[in-house]
């Protein structure tokens, strides 16, 4: 049976073709097995191309070294070196290239499919299949909405439900972790999903079928690979294989807080008078944004963006999605909002994965680059790369926040503490996670001190908090921190964690360090280690749990490359804020 071996660093790809022609793909980590040979192909309307397959050539290794850089993120220099062999296979007179592309942080491969005309795939076989003890932490993705707002199951891939799962799924297995997920999704194709059916998971697309010009590219099929999980949580190799920025000038889009009514007042948005309330709380705390959600009327709306700027606040303006699908609303709404002076929108709803919904996010991301309006996507799927194609978008839902714990009278805890940790773990490696988070007065199950640790430890471009203005001034502690945390981040560094156990993660902006953590379950001591930190004497300012759910704050000064010990509560956390001390 042909079998070619590709290897990079840590990574050996066998792609293998049996004697009926069909393609499989094996790949080892440091010599073991983490993902056995598992499917390749497509079934297009003119040929199945996934059977009969004979080999024609394969190119040379290309290198691939790029650097690039996102105005959002986990880190916003970037460097993405590679090596990439396509190997070409016929059937009849029709062709299927497959791209393999091995980084030092996983492995891709994505089909390109030539042909005369326009391309039609009715369903593509990309498979993983993974030993059955292999541990998982999966996203179920059945709810019909396309919003990935469910609570991920941790389990093992022999007892995973049958059923289809949302990208990224999270596995450990033979001493690796593995993230898999896809990459640099646009309107040629449909975003897909995984299907496990006992024995693999397989790639699940939402349309009948997705039709673009020849050669139809796919999006990379994507796998981050390392030996600890601070490779997963590190990684950028999700923006590594995106499309190159369409955006030159990218000195409009910055970063930043905002305050946001809806979540504790769901009426003030309706109300001119609370949004300027709003507005002044967000001026007092060094917030840069308001959100102005559903219910802002066209009448009040430009007085509000002229008060709101005088203060140094930049205005967003919620928009359902159909409102702005077509290429005259663009005109007709996006531009006269800019006009008024909003600098972003967020756009609701969109809740579809399939290749329409697509063709309406490129042209969507199109018109609000083209008008200098940020954006953010609420109500649908995961970013796939986006903020490096379209740096003006700064963060998508696509996850179960705050907006489904908001007080209620006789309403349980919805969240159980690992809600929280998984999604460090998965979601937010895929991209900016708006997960509105440090609601105190949210029915909630952890403490205090881990919801404040939130806005380290969940990455968005803008980071609504979505409290209200009288909950914060309760907390004056926790609103201090919450008037310098940044949105954005030039480094991040996991110093321990696991998905159901705790997490300490360490971010920094500039030349200042901050580090969340959270804990499920039992009190603990977490050893937090200052390696990562210049020579020298820093002042760590400490956010922690204090009795009756509240904030207590103390300064003590570390050194370099000490330890910090930190008693955390039962489903507890703090935050560190680290910068250097002037002697």
């Amino acid at each position: 049976m042909p079998n070619w071996t590709l290897s990079d660093h840590d990574i050996d790809v066998a792609v293998a073709l049996s004697p009926e022609g069909e393609l499989t793909m094996e790949v080892r980590h440091r010599g073991r097995v983490v993902v056995a040979p598992s499917r390749l192909g497509l079934r297009a309307a003119h040929e199945d191309l996934s059977t009969g397959l004979a080999f024609e050539t394969v190119s040379e290794p290309r290198r691939i070294d790029e650097s690039y850089r996102t105005v959002i993120g986990k880190r916003r220099e970037h460097r993405h070196t590679a090596t990439e062999w396509t190997l070409s296979f016929a059937k009849g007179a029709h062709r299927l290239d497959l791209q393999v592309r091995i980084t030092d942080q996983g492995v891709a491969y994505r089909y390109s499919v030539p042909w005369t005309g326009p391309v039609t795939v009715m369903e593509e076989v990309s498979e993983y299949v993974l030993a059955a003890d292999a541990r998982a932490v999966l996203l179920p993705y059945e709810n019909g909405r396309s919003d990935y707002e469910e609570i991920h199951h941790h389990t093992t891939v022999g007892a995973a439900e049958h059923i289809r799962y949302g990208y990224p799924s999270l596995f450990q297995t033979g001493g690796s972790w593995l993230l898999v997920t896809e990459s640099n999704l646009d309107s040629t194709y449909a975003g897909s999903r995984l299907r496990f059916d006992g024995r693999a998971f397989k790639l699940d697309l939402p349309d009948p079928y997705v039709t673009a010009a020849s050669p139809l590219v796919t999006p990379w099929r994507t796998t981050v690979i390392g030996a600890g999980l601070a490779a997963i949580v590190e990684s950028d190799l999700v923006t590594g294989l995106a499309a190159p920025s369409r955006v030159e000038d990218t000195s409009w889009i910055r970063p930043g807080a905002a305050a946001w009514s809806w979540w504790s007042d769901g009426p003030s948005t309706r109300d001119p008078d609370a949004q300027k309330r709003w507005v002044d709380f967000a001026a007092a705390n060094g917030w840069p944004y308001l959100l102005a959600d559903a219910g802002w009327n066209k009448e009040w709306m430009p007085e509000l963006i002229a008060y709101a700027r005088e203060r140094g606040v930049g205005v967003w303006l919620w928009s359902h999605w159909q409102h702005v699908d077509t290429e005259l609303e663009h005109r007709q709404k996006l531009a006269l909002w800019k006009e008024w002076g909003a600098v972003g929108v967020k756009i609701d709803f969109t809740e579809s994965d399939g290749q329409d919904r697509m063709r309406w996010f490129d042209s969507i991301l199109a018109a609000t680059a083209r008008l200098g309006l940020m954006v953010v996507f609420h109500g649908g799927t995961i970013p796939r790369g986006t903020e490096r194609t379209w740096p003006q978008f700064m963060t998508a839902e696509a996850v179960k926040g705050a907006e489904w714990i908001k007080p209620k009278p006789g309403k349980l805890p919805l969240y159980p503490p690992e809600h929280y940790l998984s999604l460090a773990f998965t979601r937010n490696v895929q991209g900016p996670m708006d997960f509105t988070p440090c609601t105190f007065t949210a029915v909630r199950t952890i403490s205090a001190g881990f919801e404040l640790a939130l806005s380290v430890l969940f990455e968005s471009g803008v980071q609504h908090f979505a409290d209200g203005i009288e909950a914060y001034e309760a907390r004056p502690e926790a609103l201090r921190l919450l008037s310098t945390v940044p949105a954005a981040w030039d480094e991040t560094r996991l110093l321990s964690g696991d998905p159901a156990g705790h997490i300490l993660l360490a971010r920094r902006n500039g030349a200042e360090w901050y580090v969340g953590a959270g804990v499920a379950g039992e009190a603990r001591t977490l050893t937090v280690p200052l390696d990562f930190l210049d020579d020298g004497e820093w002042a760590a300012e400490i956010y922690r749990d204090a009795p009756d759910d509240r904030i207590h704050t103390e300064t003590v000064t570390v050194a370099a490359g000490s330890k910090l010990d930190l008693a955390v509560a039962p489903n507890g956390g703090f935050t560190l804020h680290l910068t250097r001390e002037v002697s």
